[in-house]
């Protein structure tokens, strides 16, 4: 799963490389999107700067986004408020350069 459908808006499972030197989105494996940060797993630094950078790829409010599992883990399921799963997929092509409908989706 990359992208679901889900109440109120989609689900999206990440994969999360800490102490990256160069941050942002890195591509597409394992059905997660790579997310690069900087920031070191040492008390909740990496996840607000997850939620940062996806709020800022999404351009919508860090409110509207919930680690939904894998709190602790380097694999998350994020849940974005108010996107649908059109919207969700356009971006994460145009921000990640891949072609149209290159991402799994689950209904």
């Amino acid at each position: 799963m990359v992208i679901a459908e889900a109440a109120g808006g989609v689900d999206i499972q990440v994969r999360v490389v800490p102490r990256a030197s160069r941050p942002g989105l890195a591509g597409v494996r394992n059905d997660a999107v790579m997310v690069r940060l900087q920031s070191a797993p040492v008390g909740n630094a990496a996840n607000e700067e997850l939620i940062e950078r996806i709020a800022a790829v999404f351009r919508i409010p860090k409110r509207d986004i919930s680690i939904v599992s894998g709190g602790k883990s380097r694999t998350k399921r994020l849940h974005l408020a108010r996107l649908d799963v059109p919207t969700a997929t356009k971006i994460l092509n145009s921000q990640l350069g891949t072609e149209k409908n290159s991402f799994k989706v689950q209904s």
